[in-house]
């Protein structure tokens, strides 16, 4: 009786009793699998209807720093030259150095030149004690003529003396009349000579204050002779500055990038700066280093597309003008609060700024991936 069962079972296609559950299972999955599409749809709908469009993102940005051209102050034969290639260097430490022992010489010529003007100030103010004393003691002739002359006319008006005597006299009084003039003369141009006011001092002389400044000059130019950093960088393009080069004032030798100041220049879409604003908060990922954002702040919206200012500006004057999307570069400073890691101009860099943030504030929520 149990055999015939059993036969019976197998023959009528019975399921065993734990295979029973695995069409629940399956019907489970594609439930669920039916049910997320709709989930997810209605979760991307609802983050774009509260975000509204307040993330403007762009690839277009590279990181920027200030370049210095970097160039000899005077000429001359380099001497000594203590960077290289990437060389990091301070503000202030030096970079090469000229040939100091023209400039050396030249400061010991005008410093010789001071001396030799203030001494001849002192030989000038002597010239004029000089030649007040000679104006004194004119001024003692001629009064002493004039009262000979008046005293012989007086004797002539009684016929005392005879003319030749009152002659000679009048002579003498003429000749001191005219020693009187020169002498004044010799005053004033000795006084003239020493700028006017006798008692001048001799630091505040003309003369003098000539070869104090060529002096300065001449001290400056030593010094300028050793050219340093103007700020804090790395060296660029320098591989082929060698000692014995001989450099000229103006010249460009190698360029300085500098560290201290580092911005991001966005090139957004036109289409995306109807609310962008100065001050806005921002964040920047540079593709050196994906995942970690760098908090910003866009600190200036450019003057005009990339298009007006290039050399040869496009003209749509013509038959087959077709409509391009323009782009504006936006430039985005990076807060000073944020610890930078190893960056070098040119990095390509995502950026993202949140348009309805206040200027001041900052980011709110989770930003797009970048366009």
């Amino acid at each position: 009786m149990n055999a015939v069962t059993k036969k019976s079972d197998v023959t009528s296609g019975a399921q065993p009793a734990d295979a029973a559950p695995e069409p629940k299972k399956k019907r489970a999955r594609r439930f669920a699998l039916m049910l997320a599409l709709p989930v997810m749809l209605a979760l991307g709908g609802g983050y774009v209807w509260f975000t509204g469009g307040r993330y403007e993102t762009t690839e277009n940005a590279n990181l920027q720093q200030a370049r210095v051209s970097i160039s000899a102050a005077v000429s001359g034969r380099v001497t000594a030259v203590m960077v290289h290639d990437d060389s990091v260097v301070k503000a202030g430490d030096p970079l090469f150095q000229v040939d100091r022992e023209p400039y050396r010489i030249a400061l010991e010529q005008a410093s010789a030149a001071l001396a030799a003007a203030r001494l001849n100030v002192q030989q000038m103010q002597a010239a004029y004690a000089k030649a007040v004393a000679q104006d004194d003691a004119a001024a003692s002739d001629l009064s002493y003529y004039q009262t000979d002359y008046d005293r012989q006319k007086a004797l002539s008006d009684k016929g005392v003396i005879t003319a030749s005597g009152l002659d000679a006299a009048e002579r003498a009084l003429l000749s001191a009349r005219e020693g009187k003039a020169a002498a004044d003369q010799a005053v004033q141009a000795a006084l003239a000579a020493l700028g006017g006011k006798a008692d001048i001092d001799i630091e505040t002389h003309p003369a003098v204050l000539a070869a104090l400044a060529a002096r300065d000059q001449a001290a400056y130019n030593l010094d300028r002779t050793l050219v340093t950093a103007p700020a804090d960088g790395i060296v660029a393009q320098a591989a082929s500055f060698r000692v014995g080069e001989y450099v000229t004032p103006g010249s460009g030798l190698f360029a300085l990038v500098e560290t201290g100041e580092t911005w991001v220049d966005a090139n957004f879409k036109e289409t995306q700066l109807g609310q962008m604003q100065v001050g806005q908060a921002t964040t920047v990922e540079f593709d050196t280093y994906p995942g970690r954002d760098f908090k910003a702040r866009v600190t200036a919206i450019g003057a005009g597309t990339g298009a007006e200012f290039s050399l040869i500006p496009a003209q749509n004057a013509t038959g087959n003008w077709v409509k391009v999307t323009q782009r504006i570069p936006v430039r985005i400073t990076l807060d000073a609060g944020e610890e930078l890691p190893l960056l070098r101009t040119g990095m390509s860099a995502s950026v993202t700024v949140d348009t309805q943030s206040e200027p001041g504030t900052a980011m709110a929520g989770t930003v797009p991936a970048a366009e």
